[in-house]
């Protein structure tokens, strides 16, 4: 019994901590199309943290995404530029012989199949219905699919944060959400674990108007990557630290 308390008392200590992010400042500036890169500096005052989210955030009304397939292990930044992209970040996960981990489509071709797993259990998709996040028990494709990429695990649903999420490993995170109001974003973290991410994601508003509706992580650490196209024509630029195999890129319709 004793045991018990103890595990539910650290369960309740844990979830306090997780709820006491704020954001210390944020600072935007706009690129072509409307689509706004935002800057949050947060903290966790009781416990002695900080954290750095970078955002593109779009309307899905006048955006829409693009994955692009990156065989060659070019950079990001060097894709987003040539393929004439507003923003990206890095996709989903890949093994050790470079090839792609679950499904991946790559303007409307299928470059890797659907997949069944327990990390994956999610898919990033762009079509005539617009951005959105589906469990891959949700994903089917009766209608044309321009763009999709199967990652996980899913951090935030019905604007909740997911429970059970890793809360032991922190590393770089890059994740993509959709939101209130038709829009939705790509983002990348500094070090922090998926649990904080999540509660990020859902106890502090990165933008006023701005709530998350869905969010799902993709592949992390040394892989995240993120990419944005300033108004002066310079970019803001975090690089990954090794060859990737797709990006996630936002583009006007």
């Amino acid at each position: 019994m004793a045991k018990r308390k103890a595990a539910l008392l650290l369960l309740a200590v844990a979830a306090t901590a997780h709820a006491d992010w704020s954001i210390r400042s944020t600072d935007s500036e706009p690129a072509r199309e409307g689509i706004m890169h935002r800057h949050v500096v947060l903290e966790n005052a009781s416990a002695d943290e900080s954290a750095v989210v970078d955002l593109a955030i779009f309307s899905s009304k006048s955006c829409t995404l693009r994955v692009i397939d990156n065989p060659t292990g070019e950079t990001l930044s060097d894709t987003m530029r040539r393929e004439k992209c507003a923003a990206g970040v890095n996709g989903g996960y890949f093994s050790s012989d470079f090839a792609p981990i679950g499904l991946l489509i790559s303007d409307g071709k299928m470059i890797a199949p659907l997949q069944r797993a327990r990390l994956i259990t999610g898919v990033l998709s762009a079509s005539v219905r617009g951005v959105q996040i589906l469990r891959v028990r949700e994903f089917s494709r009766p209608e044309k699919i321009g763009a999709a990429v199967q990652c996980g695990p899913f951090l935030v649903d019905h604007y909740d944060r997911v429970h059970g999420l890793d809360d032991s490993t922190a590393a770089r995170r890059s994740f993509a959400a959709t939101t209130t109001n038709d829009r939705a974003l790509l983002g990348i973290s500094s070090e922090i674990s998926l649990a904080e991410l999540a509660a990020i994601l859902t106890t502090t508003r990165l933008a006023d108007d701005l709530k998350i509706q869905r969010a799902l992580n993709l592949d992390g650490g040394s892989s995240s990557a993120f990419w944005f196209a300033r108004e002066n024509g310079s970019a803001f630029s975090i690089r990954e630290q090794k060859p990737v195999r797709d990006f996630v890129g936002i583009v006007p319709k």
